[in-house]
């Protein structure tokens, strides 16, 4: 995999990993994704820890997914835009930690002549969503089971996530109830003051289920 940079988002823990594209008159090749070698270089705190499960998902344009996290495993999540245009939702749901409740949107289009790639890392401890302002497709990682009986949703709508790292055009498309499609399910998620009253945030202690503190 030929890694061009890694760098933290606004919420450090979030990372994105630019890689390179080998193209020529002929079409392009690209090594997505090496596992030990970002193992070994413990960028993304994977020591001990594996890919279980490859999820692909396609959405049109305007559909609104997420914030989805969960426990029992924890998930930890590697997503990168296969073509489209995909805006990644990520939120911070760990109490104690000091940017609780704050969110972030990454914008992350992808084209067959893109010369360079990315993908997002959004570790155990925040909740994560989309949004796709066009007909997109998308491929992530899992570092843990898919736990449905575990899962837990908040409202990407909801009034009382702060996104104050976040870039005002895109905020403005989210703000925008009306045109998103969505689940019920998600549309009727948490908003930040339920999950604070909610028992289930004492197994999301910040430093503990990202596996940061020792």
């Amino acid at each position: 995999m030929k890694l061009l940079e890694v760098r933290s988002l606004s919420i450090p823990e979030v990372k994105v990993l630019r890689f390179g594209v080998y193209s020529d008159n002929r079409g392009y090749f690209t090594e997505t994704f090496q596992f030990k070698q970002l193992q070994e270089l413990d960028i993304l705190g994977l020591s001990g820890k594996t890919v279980l499960q490859a999820n692909q998902s396609y959405s049109q344009a305007n559909v609104l997914r997420g914030l989805h996290f969960q426990y029992n495993p924890y998930m930890g999540k590697l997503v990168r835009t296969l073509h489209g245009r995909m805006v990644d939702l990520v939120l911070d749901i760990r109490h104690n930690s000091p940017t609780f409740g704050f969110g972030l949107m990454y914008d992350m289009p992808a084209k067959i002549s893109s010369r360079e790639l990315e993908w997002i890392w959004i570790p155990p401890g925040f909740a994560h969503g989309n949004m796709y302002l066009e007909e997109t497709a998308i491929e992530y990682f899992c570092t843990g089971d898919y736990s449905p009986d575990c899962e837990i949703g908040i409202s990407p709508l909801a009034a009382d996530i702060r996104w104050d790292w976040t870039d005002k055009t895109l905020l403005s498309e989210l703000q925008d109830y009306s045109s998103w499609i969505m689940s019920d399910k998600d549309r009727e998620g948490l908003t930040i003051n339920a999950w604070r009253a909610d028992n289930r945030i004492e197994l999301f202690e910040y430093g503990v289920c990202e596996g940061t503190k020792q």
